[in-house]
């Protein structure tokens, strides 16, 4: 019986070792990478989570993530193109996972991804430094940029007939002409190709190439329509980003419509400074409009980006929320800085080339004067702990001699500046038995500010109880602890300021009263002496 035992037992553990084994290998993948978790996915797209994420990163090579803000519409977008790109990417060993950030905040927080890029690509398991996307347009962007990073990045043309053929395929291709393919000068163009997804890169040393262009030194070439737009000279300090700059530059006609196939591409460009032309294409004089802001487009092309919105367009109705612009003001030129945000209107009903012409150079050199707009001031702005400010507000609350105000210029469709909401209104409660501290807050899309903002949005800045209008910023990291200590130690430096300011205010009140009373004892002895 013992033995019969014995046997049974042994019997009972070889068969469940088998099957352990049996599973263990039915749970993994081909490449050895232990997959025994089973991933929620959601039409082939992986659910990400704080749990799962670095399960996630253990099981595939190549992870490509969206971090989803719902509430934002750009983010929207690319989830359609994100989730496009699906089957398309079988066989390229990567996969999708998508991120819902109001959801999963700490997450986000984690891996620094409450702002931009939305698109990360993280590679061997490494968590902390992925892969930061370019804006893709459609599927085929992200399918042709994993393509590239892979390689090769440019397709290669051997003879003239090929590359005729190439610059005629598409509206605008990149050809690249340089007399060494493998290493050297040619390595710039490989990589600027691969942040360039939605253009067509090539590249030959065919010689005969380089005479029907009258090409000689290394050189990239931007065509239309077959058409050469313009040429730029690769050297030893040429850098990827130079190369991108003039691509973004030339890519647009010399005027470029805004809509929905041109506005990533107007967002993105390296020139920062922008022409509006707002204007009616229904109109009799649109023609002749529309000729005299393209002959001042090309004087300015590389500082000015020239941009053309059609007011009788209904999709364009929030670009003209945007700046305010009512289609009877129509047509009208705006110029913006998409750094400060600060808008120029041209103050002339005439818009000819030299009107436009002198309107640019003048913002250029700083001599033109900003538009100051400004919403309707609530009628309860001052009755909640945060004051909301309007543009004809801001300066009269702000530089009150009398109080500290801390105020958060922000834009309401921006994630980060909403993100920073929560903690804006522990800041004022905080506060609230304060009278002397004003915290409060501003929409920077909607009211025009007269003052340098160079970061991102949404920018602090402090206002000291003082005469002379200083404004300091706040840089530090964004916590309740961190704005209140940063208050109680401008408020510390103001008060003592704010002595010298006593004294010297109470030396000049007695001089004007001095040089009055002596002007006051002339006119008395001048009318003695009549």
């Amino acid at each position: 019986m013992r033995i019969l035992f014995l046997l049974v037992v042994a019997v009972y553990c070889l068969s469940v070792c088998g099957s352990v084994s049996e599973d263990t290998h039915t749970q993994s993948d081909g490449d050895g990478r232990d997959s025994s978790t089973v991933l929620p996915e959601l039409n082939g797209v992986l659910v990400l989570t704080k749990e799962n994420f670095n399960e996630a990163l253990q099981q595939h090579k190549k992870l490509l993530v969206h971090f989803f803000a719902p509430l934002s519409g750009d983010s929207q977008r690319l989830d359609s193109v994100f989730r496009g790109a699906v089957e398309q990417l079988i066989g390229l060993e990567v996969k999708l996972g998508v991120v819902d950030v109001s959801k999963e905040t700490k997450l986000a927080k984690e891996l620094n991804a409450t702002s931009s890029p939305p698109l990360r690509l993280y590679q061997s398991g490494d968590r902390y430094n992925p892969v930061h996307c370019p804006d893709f347009q459609s599927s085929a962007s992200i399918v042709t940029w994993l393509k590239r990073r892979a390689g090769p990045s440019a397709d290669i043309i051997t003879d003239l007939n090929q590359s005729d053929r190439f610059v005629a395929s598409e509206e605008l291709v990149v050809l690249g002409l340089f007399k060494n393919l493998e290493q050297g000068f040619v390595e710039v163009f490989y990589t600027a190709a691969c942040d360039l997804p939605d253009l067509s890169f090539s590249v030959t040393q065919n010689q005969n190439i380089f005479r029907k262009y009258d090409i000689i030194h290394d050189s990239v070439l931007l065509l239309r329509q077959s058409e050469l737009v313009q040429v730029f000279k690769v050297t030893g300090s040429t850098s990827k980003e130079d190369l991108i700059s003039f691509i973004s530059i030339y890519q647009l006609e010399l005027v470029t419509e805004y809509n929905g196939q041109t506005a990533s591409r107007i967002l993105s460009s390296s020139v920062l400074n922008h022409a509006i032309l707002f204007v009616n294409k229904t109109n009799e004089e649109f023609q002749t409009i529309y000729t005299a802001f393209q002959a001042s487009a090309a004087t300015y092309r590389g500082r000015v980006l020239f941009v053309m919105v059609d007011v009788d367009e209904p999709r364009n109705g929030r670009m003209m929320e945007y700046f305010r612009v009512r289609e009877t003001e129509a047509p009208l030129v705006r110029l913006v800085n998409l750094t400060s945000h600060v808008t120029y209107h041209l103050p002339s009903e005439t818009l000819d080339t030299p009107t436009i012409t002198a309107f640019c150079q003048n913002y250029l050199e700083g001599t033109a004067q900003p538009k100051m707009q400004s919403e309707v001031k609530p009628l309860d702005w001052d009755l909640k702990p945060v004051k909301q400010l309007v543009g004809e507000t801001l300066e009269k609350v702000a530089f009150n001699p009398d109080k500290t105000v801390f105020v958060m210029f922000y834009l309401p469709y921006s994630e980060d500046s909403r993100s920073l909401f929560l903690l804006w209104e522990e800041l004022a409660q905080h506060f609230l038995d304060r009278e002397d501290i004003v915290i409060a807050r501003i929409d920077a899309s909607a009211n025009d500010i007269n003052l340098s903002i160079t970061e991102r949005y949404p920018a602090l800045r402090l206002f000291p109880a003082l005469y002379a209008e200083r404004v300091v910023s706040f840089s530090g990291r964004r916590s309740l602890k961190n704005l209140i200590q940063f208050i109680e130690k401008e408020m510390k430096r103001a008060k003592k300021d704010r002595v010298q300011e006593e004294k010297d205010r109470k030396k000049y009140i007695e001089a004007q009263k001095a040089m009055e009373a002596k002007e006051a004892k002339k006119v008395k002895e001048a009318k003695q002496e009549l």
